[in-house]
């Protein structure tokens, strides 16, 4: 039952409409069909959003719940330690590359979102329909990925003597980062949140999938190679990614 954001194995949903009820919380409920699964695996979904049950070819909704029932003191226990899910809003703090900035609504501003100083400590500027805020600087986050990204990836690429087909940017409950087997790479953009040594091995991981793609000790020799400080950034990631992940930039 440990969340694995590089998971890559190939899934296809059965049965996307059940729930569960968790802490006085009603949850949606996942199915999904694993050919290769020889069991049932249940994982809550990052922030606690909703449920996700691996089963095998065959299993019935009935004996999911069943299943998810009989863990049901699990659940209560990982549910109670996850982070609230705060909404962005003016006076909270987003990280930006690892540094937290504070969210301040300018209504008459022009130009979106903008890197500026209040009262000495690092702010992001947002313009428009209070509205609008949460969603304006989930955007300007994908602008800032791709900007990133793709200087990385071009930087890593060349080192493994790759090319990546495409590059993808996504806001992914399930995973951080994926590569096909025809090179194609994407990226959830919240991980400009993250430091910039996370950011880096992100990157670094995913790339060594177009030589590697595996996660044998070719694959981790070869990111290591990449991205030095590997070991540091993966046990970063592992422990805040949950909160990233429970952040929401929805319209409110």
């Amino acid at each position: 039952m440990i969340f694995n954001p590089f998971k890559t194995a190939r899934l296809k949903v059965a049965t996307p409409c059940l729930s569960h009820e968790v802490g006085g919380r009603t949850l949606p409920l996942r199915v999904v069909e694993n050919a290769r699964a020889r069991r049932l695996t249940l994982r809550i979904e990052p922030g606690g959003s909703g449920l996700r049950v691996t089963v095998p070819p065959g299993i019935s909704p009935s004996q999911v719940q069943r299943f998810v029932t009989r863990h049901q003191g699990w659940l209560e226990e990982r549910i109670a330690k996850l982070p609230a899910r705060p909404s962005v809003r003016p006076g909270i703090k987003v990280p930006l590359r690892g540094v937290p900035h504070l969210i301040v609504h300018e209504p008459g501003r022009r130009g979106g979102v903008a890197i500026v100083e209040v009262d000495g400590q690092p702010a992001l500027a947002v313009s428009g329909d209070r509205r609008h805020l949460p969603r304006r600087v989930g955007d300007f986050l994908k602008r800032e990925a791709k900007h990133d990204l793709e200087a990385l990836v071009a930087r890593h690429t060349a080192s493994v003597g790759r090319k990546a087909k495409a590059i993808r940017y996504r806001d992914t409950s399930s995973r951080w980062g994926s590569c096909t087997s025809d090179g194609v790479l994407s990226f959830s953009w919240r991980i400009m949140m993250a430091p910039p040594a996370v950011i880096n091995y992100l990157v670094a991981h995913e790339v060594a999938h177009l030589k590697e793609m595996n996660h044998g000790p070719g694959f981790w020799k070869l990111c290591r190679e990449l991205c030095p400080r590997t070991d540091e950034a993966k046990a970063w990631l592992k422990r805040n990614g949950t909160a990233l992940q429970a952040i929401r930039f929805e319209d409110s």
